[in-house]
């Protein structure tokens, strides 16, 4: 297996922070991801190779591994508990010979069906590595479950995407990771969700908050006032003599719980009195009757 020197397809050096490498990818991601590169088969191979770099590279153990096994990183400890072995039966044998680069090869070639000899020449399956990706969402996305297909390796994966999922959620997606080694199982592709929210509604897990203005007279008189909710409006009732920073709630009206059919969160609403402006001569002669009274 040639070797892939991932600090040079992510653009940094070996040198470089957790910082620097999640910053190069997101940067190359955007770039080369498929969507934004449509029957471009070199910005898709330039992507799987993005994203193998970060899967390793963002992992503070896998990089440990990578800089010291190289492209059989992902073997390191088979590689270890291999030594240690053969350590072993040379002290059991009285052998003194230290640990030489010939053994290094001898082992990993008997991983990967190449040279063997003697205890050496049996092949151990391994599983194959798990590919990283990140998917990006607007939260009116995920407001319904939705089939989406993403394209993966060349290959194209319908997921099922459920209602409801966080930002920074990770689902696994089974099988679908690097190819197994001497007939090992497949590695797994794991996707992390960024949920963008563009709406005037904040989120907190199935819960949604969002501030609504109340004319003073509302606010004092009480009456009817039409609400947006994430998915329509609602007629909400104002009790007279609203204060300003009311909350009220409206149950169910929130975000759908994940994996949880037909269950929602609440909305939680908070009036902003706003005050007339431009107040006509008249007004002001109103308003200053309604001091003296007061």
């Amino acid at each position: 297996m040639a070797f892939i020197d991932y600090y040079k397809i992510l653009g940094v050096p070996k040198t470089a922070t957790e910082a620097d490498i999640k910053k190069a990818y997101r940067k190359l991601a955007r770039k080369y991801h498929p969507d934004l590169n449509p029957n471009d088969k070199t910005a898709e191979k330039k992507f799987k190779e993005i994203n193998d770099a970060n899967e390793v590279l963002s992992n503070a153990e896998n990089r440990k591994k990578y800089d010291q096994y190289g492209e059989h990183w992902q073997h390191g400890e088979e590689f270890e508990k291999a030594k240690q072995q053969q350590q072993y039966q040379r002290s059991t044998q009285g052998s003194a010979r230290g640990f030489s680069e010939e053994d290094f090869s001898d082992i990993f070639g008997s991983m990967f069906g190449g040279r063997t000899s003697g205890s050496r020449g049996r092949q151990v399956k391994f599983r194959g590595q798990d590919f990283n990706a990140e998917l990006q969402l607007d939260l009116k996305d995920v407001y319904t479950t939705h089939k989406r297909t993403l394209t993966v390796n060349g290959k194209n994966i319908r997921i099922t995407i459920p209602a409801g999922i966080e930002n920074g959620q990770i689902i696994k997606i089974k099988g679908h990771g690097g190819p197994g080694v001497n007939g090992g199982p497949n590695g797994d592709l794991l996707i992390q969700f960024s949920i963008v929210n563009n709406s005037k509604f904040k989120r907190d897990k199935d819960n949604l908050h969002v501030t609504v203005d109340l004319d003073l007279y509302k606010a004092l008189l009480g009456g009817e006032k039409m609400i947006d909710t994430f998915n329509g409006k609602v007629k909400l009732n104002i009790k007279p003599e609203t204060q300003n920073g009311t909350k009220v709630k409206l149950k169910g009206k929130g975000f759908p719980k994940y994996k949880k059919e037909g269950q929602f969160g609440d909305l939680y609403i908070t009036y902003q009195i706003k005050l007339p402006e431009n107040l006509s001569s008249q007004e002001k002669a109103l308003i200053e009757q309604l001091q003296k009274l007061r």
